[in-house]
């Protein structure tokens, strides 16, 4: 396989089958997903929760989050990684906005970004665009807007709302985004905005009509226990097999059973004795 490049998630607009993306946060999910065959990996601001341990999005930094597109990207061979702009790297300025997306370029190894909004986030996508710098949007529910929605909400559910982000999504389309995260709106809007732009719509909770679906890493995978977020469904419950697996490795340590005489190298007794008798 050659590696995914932004032409290859265009032509992905409009087939009969959505595609799948997915999130990753370090090599080894990387190397995981890249082997899976999932075509994009989203380094997601969805770090600070799953791997730093904030409550919302919002606290991660920019420099946290080099660190973990770096190593993705690492992990990937084939799959197109996307840098997730974290909160306030580019709400400032288009300059700020494009210095950061840069970062993410030419220190993380990066082939693209992504940034949430709309009409507002036009001129940031423009002007990271015309850079060199891919740019994927988001609109809908914006997880970096937590405050200002009130919390996590499904967006798009009046009239106006609808209006307004299907508006959303026209403008960054002719701001230059090759493609649009549709988060958290009705099946039918999305279905909507799918047949109104020409680029590849990628949908979280918002319905199958979508060109293409992304979910967080841990979640698929079932990391934490019981929680299922509503967008989601667990294909595995790996979390429940870790900590299994973690509380074996410790009752046979307690228990003297490991390590065993093969989990380590040995020196022949002739030796063993020759050292002794020198102490």
């Amino acid at each position: 396989m050659k590696k995914v490049t932004i032409d290859t998630i265009r032509r992905l607009k409009g087939r009969n089958t959505s595609f799948a993306t997915l999130t990753a946060y370090d090599f080894t999910s990387a190397k995981l997903v890249d082997q899976a065959g999932i075509p994009l990996i989203l380094v997601g601001d969805s770090a600070a929760m799953v791997v730093f341990g904030y409550d919302t999005t919002i606290p991660v930094s920019m420099d946290e989050m080099v660190f973990l597109v770096a190593s993705v990207s690492r992990g990937a061979n084939l799959a197109l990684v996307v840098a997730d702009m974290p909160f306030m790297s580019y709400q400032i300025s288009v300059e700020s906005a494009i210095f950061n997306a840069g970062r993410f370029i030419k220190d993380a190894h990066a082939q693209a970004v992504k940034l949430e909004g709309g009409v507002e986030s036009s001129d940031r996508i423009s002007g990271i665009v015309n850079a060199g710098i891919p740019v994927m949007s988001h609109i809908g529910l914006t997880p970096q807007s937590f405050h200002q929605m009130s919390g996590y909400k499904v967006q798009g559910k009046t009239k106006v709302s609808a209006e307004k982000l299907i508006k959303d999504a026209l403008a960054v389309q002719a701001a230059g985004a090759f493609s649009v995260v549709l988060e958290g709106i009705p099946s039918e809007l999305a279905k909507l905005v799918t047949e109104t732009v020409s680029i590849p719509t990628i949908g979280i909770g918002a319905g199958p009509y979508c060109d293409g679906q992304i979910q967080v890493f841990h979640d698929i995978l079932g990391m934490f226990g019981t929680f299922v977020p509503k967008h989601t469904k667990q294909y595995a419950k790996l979390g429940d097999g870790i900590v299994d697996a973690i509380s074996q490795y410790r009752i046979e340590v307690e228990a003297g059973k490991f390590p065993e005489k093969q989990h380590s190298a040995h020196f022949s007794e002739d030796i063993i004795d020759s050292i002794r008798s020198s102490l």
